[in-house]
């Protein structure tokens, strides 16, 4: 007969104790007649919800926007009514209004003197951010620190009068799939929220290639951009980013970026204001089983080197052709992972490289550079050679490369890139979806965009492949969400 035991503990008050709040939770241990225990779901969340709604924020931001002043009328020079008009055309300044945000997004504080984390794409483009405090407690004004677009975290600080009750990143690399999780945040302006779900998934590859996304069905929506997910000791395992949804709503998707990713990225933006990434120097491939077996190799794990460009691989003796086995004594498993490995690695560092090369292995030793600079300096280095984008219609939709033009006709943020959705057809899938005109699409099949070529391609290839839909990322006004449409009509 099996045995249940129950053990349950009470929830205390959450005290400050040094750095760190110290969190005590409810827990059901079941011991089975077989080796595997299992945690049931808790009584309530009430206690912990408590304990940490106060450590989490809601933000607003004001930008300025050039307004067009529009066609004047036509009034004869020397008319009575000619002050009047020109008074009322020109009243708010010279073509310029300011327009505040209410409740973009969410964050939370992660120390007592007022450092806060949010999502990049909450306070890109702000000119004022302003932070409201749980319950009424106030708003203070936020400082910018840094932001990294490629994960989507931004840091700001504020100057609290006494300390703020904060909270901790926790160990996001042990959580599991179906472990509870609680979400906490602003979802579309209804103030301060709580909800609750599981892990769904893990390791999600979403943006690029630092991605490391929490998959949970806790209700997340727009608005919760930037909050916690909450592991059940109170810790921070990942912050709310984006969803997948056909209609912009909830549908029990919801993505958050890991705390192993966002916490390195933390410490860097608390530290310089900015990331400072290791850089290889190469162009990589994953291996498939007939190159491996053309290689020599016995399985397919490893990156595969397709080019070996000016900079620290090719200082340090790499060739195209060689294979990646391990970085820094850890074994490289794909170039996803060895692209994670060499970004979290620090600038200046010399390592050993493992590469399998004509049929034996050899150990390199590179001196990391820094992928900041080396993206800034290839930036600078023009493109001439590569064809202008041109328009196309692809699936009832008018795709457009980005231009100066219409970011200021869409009011799209200088630092967003993408392709321009110009017009949608009424009835087609992606205006039932909810695709509209102005909106950006970011990524097709997980594979970055910038001209509307790329995107057609992209169908194209999930068409080849006989694939019955493929994922686009777009972004409507910063927000960023998943819809799949079909790769043919």
């Amino acid at each position: 007969m099996t045995k249940v035991k129950a053990i349950a503990r009470s929830v205390p008050d959450r005290r400050p104790a040094g750095t760190a709040f110290m969190v005590l939770i409810g827990a059901l241990v079941l011991v089975l007649t077989t080796p595997a225990i299992s945690r049931g779901a808790p009584e309530s969340f009430a206690d912990l919800a408590q304990e940490l709604s106060p450590s989490v924020v809601n933000i607003t931001t004001t930008t300025t926007v050039t307004a067009s002043a529009g066609p004047r009328p036509m009034i004869p020079e020397g008319s009575p009514l000619e002050d009047f008009f020109n008074d009322f055309m020109d009243r708010g300044g010279p073509n310029q209004r300011e327009r505040r945000g209410s409740a973009l997004g969410s964050g939370f504080v992660i120390s007592a003197d007022g450092y806060i984390v949010t999502n990049n794409h909450v306070i890109e483009s702000a000119d004022e951010i302003m932070i409201e405090f749980f319950n009424g407690a106030g708003e203070l004004p936020a400082e910018l620190i840094g932001t990294d677009p490629r994960t989507d975290i931004a840091l700001l600080k504020v100057d609290p009068e006494a300390p703020l009750p904060f909270v901790a990143f926790g160990d996001s690399d042990v959580a599991r799939v179906g472990d509870w999780v609680l979400a906490i945040g602003n979802p579309l302006g209804q103030g301060f929220s709580v909800s609750a779900g599981i892990i769904s998934a893990r390791n999600r590859s979403l943006q690029g290639a630092y991605d490391d996304f929490i998959q949970t069905d806790a209700a997340i929506n727009r608005g919760n951009s930037g909050g916690p997910l909450f592991n059940m000791d109170g810790e921070v395992i990942g912050v709310n980013t984006a969803i997948l949804s056909p209609n912009g709503g909830s549908i029990g998707i919801g993505f958050s970026m890991s705390a192993a990713v966002v916490t390195r990225v933390v410490e860097q933006l608390q530290e310089f204001g900015e990331t400072r990434r290791g850089w290889l120097g190469v162009s990589i491939q994953n291996l498939t089983p007939d190159v491996s077996e053309a290689l020599g190799l016995d399985s397919e794990e490893g990156a595969l080197v397709t080019d070996v460009p000016d900079g620290p691989a090719k200082e340090g003796g790499m060739l195209s052709g060689d294979v990646i086995l391990s970085f820094d004594g850890k074994d490289v498993a794909d170039t996803r992972e060895l692209v994670r490995m060499v970004g979290e690695t620090d600038v200046g560092k010399t390592v050993r490289v493992l590469v399998f090369r004509e049929d034996g292995t050899q150990t390199l030793r590179v001196t990391l550079g820094r992928r900041e600079s080396a993206e800034a300096d290839a930036g600078e280095s023009g493109d001439e050679g590569v064809e202008a984008p041109t328009d196309l219609d692809v699936l009832g939709m008018s795709l457009a490369p980005l231009t100066d033009d219409l970011r200021e006709q869409f009011d799209i943020g200088e630092k967003e890139r993408g392709v321009v959705i110009a017009s949608v057809e009424e009835g087609s899938e992606a205006h039932s979806k909810g695709i509209r005109a102005g909106d950006l699409i970011t990524e097709i099949g997980q594979t970055t965009v910038g001209t509307p070529k790329d995107v057609s391609d992209g169908f194209k290839a999930a068409a080849e492949a006989g694939r019955k839909s493929v994922l686009l990322l777009i972004r409507k006004e910063g927000q960023p969400r998943f819809v799949a449409l079909s790769p043919v009509e």
